[in-house]
């Protein structure tokens, strides 16, 4: 389980496919300074498992799934990421319950840069809008987000320049690909609701 709240922004060292997967090397000092093998570590808000980490560097092994279903398949050496270890029980819960489990994915469509933050605007999937309200949590790229604005094709989320300046976010562009990850108690409530 992570809390959406990034840790570092990181590097994309190396992509090396093979077998219809792919083994991701990613430069990340504060997140590897733990990490053994094994351990988990959301990469653009999809939990990797630490294959090896040595000199600030990790790797992950990425099943063909997670590249087809998420913007991991669209990185190569160079590209910056968000990265967030799994929390441990005796954290504080910064942002939202965010599992690493990517829904989908949307574009980003528009971008209006203000005085003190920016607006963003980015699609959203048919099949994710009943899961998405205004003042509701979104993780987008592992980033915990509060949703300001939602219609059923997209929604809007308001940026701060901390987090501008600590995420991918402030380099992203208009026509971008993101990750989505709706907040997970919706998810639970709708399937309890639906069961009944």
């Amino acid at each position: 389980m992570f809390t959406g709240i990034i840790e570092e922004k990181g590097e994309v060292v190396a992509v090396e496919h093979a077998g219809g997967g792919a083994r991701l090397s990613v430069r990340g000092p504060l997140v590897t300074s733990d990490a053994r093998h094994g351990d988990s570590i959301a990469v653009n808000g999809v939990c990797l498992t630490v294959v090896e980490a040595a000199d600030g560097v990790f790797t992950a092994d990425v099943m063909r799934e997670s590249l087809d279903r998420t913007s991991l398949g669209a990185l190569s050496a160079g590209s910056a990421v968000n990265l967030e270890r799994a929390v441990r029980a005796d954290q504080r819960l910064g942002g939202h319950i965010v599992q690493g489990h990517v829904d989908g994915t949307a574009v980003l469509l528009s971008r209006d840069p203000g005085e003190s933050w920016d607006d963003l605007r980015f699609s959203l999937p048919g099949t994710l809008s009943r899961y998405v309200a205004e003042k509701g949590s979104i993780a987008i790229d592992g980033i915990s987000l509060t949703v300001t604005t939602v219609d059923d094709e997209s929604f809007g989320v308001s940026l701060i320049p901390t987090t501008l300046r600590l995420t991918t976010m402030g380099e992203r562009r208009v026509g971008d690909l993101v990750n989505l990850e709706v907040d997970v108690i919706a998810k639970y409530v709708e399937r309890l609701v639906v069961r009944q």
